[in-house]
């Protein structure tokens, strides 16, 4: 594989890339704040680079801070892969651009396909849903790849929070009427690299199979890691207050990929690994 650029090469899906990506013939690896994407000149800077292709692992993923700060998350999410996309389009390169399962309402029931209507709700949601849309009005060489509740070695994610929580308190009150895809960064990086070689662009869908409450997920992890004895309590979103209200059922489907024989395992088997790679006691 020729020249690959990263952007958010830092975060835990970054560092998945990087491991993935190590063996490329040229890998070119930004992080802020030297490659800041909002800044309109990061399209000159992706063109010099003269990638062969750019996965756009950078994104404000504060979600509630985004109501707080909606100009920072549009800049970031929105305008940002409007100019890496300028820079690929000057260069002829193709780029990954990294979405999410929050574009969709998430209604109950749902399972949402990857050509489904969009329909985001918070500002995170319409800044990532602008996003995709302000990359696909410039550049026709565009892979969409949306994943869900995404986590990874050696990063703050819902597991290793649940983790932490487990050991302090010694009982959790976790949400069991939200629902998506615990998905395993590494995992998604295979599938990009599989995708890649394709060379068929649009929009996947990269989640591990099935599905899962909050509540699902952190009695698996919990099982995982010799606590299955830890009290549990199931509640409601509505009693664990935040500024914005995630979609309760932006349950993702892989059929794009599924086509082209790119698939990922199921979610359990995902955090198994993840719990075998982490340094718990």
């Amino acid at each position: 594989m020729s020249h690959i650029l990263i952007t958010g090469a830092n975060g835990q899906l970054g560092q998945a890339l990087r491991a993935r990506f190590v063996s490329a013939d040229k890998l070119t690896c930004w992080t802020r704040p030297q490659y800041d994407i909002a800044d309109p000149v990061i399209a000159d800077a992706v063109a010099e680079a003269a990638p062969d292709v750019v996965i756009n692992a950078a994104a404000w993923t504060n979600v509630d801070g985004a109501e707080e700060s909606p100009d920072e998350a549009f800049a970031v999410n929105a305008l940002g892969p409007k100019y890496l996309a300028a820079g690929c389009a000057r260069r002829g390169a193709a780029l990954v651009h990294i979405s999410t399962n929050e574009v969709f309402a998430g209604e109950i029931g749902r399972f949402y396909r990857e050509y489904e209507q969009i329909a985001p709700r918070s500002v995170y949601a319409r800044s990532k849903a602008a996003g995709e849309q302000a990359a696909g009005a410039v550049l026709d060489r565009l892979y969409i790849v949306r994943v869900a509740w995404l986590y990874g070695p050696g990063s703050s994610n819902f597991p290793s929070k649940i983790s932490a929580a487990a050991d302090q308190y010694g009982a959790l009150r976790v949400v069991n009427d939200e629902y998506g895809n615990p998905t395993y960064a590494p995992d998604v990086a295979k599938a990009i690299a599989l995708l890649i070689e394709t060379q068929r662009y649009g929009i996947y869908h990269f989640v591990n199979d099935g599905c899962a409450s909050r509540y699902d997920w952190a009695v698996e992890l919990l099982r995982l890691t010799g606590r299955k004895t830890l009290p549990v309590t199931p509640i409601g979103a509505r009693d664990w207050p935040r500024p914005t209200m995630p979609p309760q059922h932006a349950v993702l489907v892989n059929q794009a990929g599924a086509a082209l024989g790119i698939h990922l395992r199921c979610w359990q088997d995902a955090l198994r690994e993840y719990v075998q790679t982490e340094p718990y006691e």
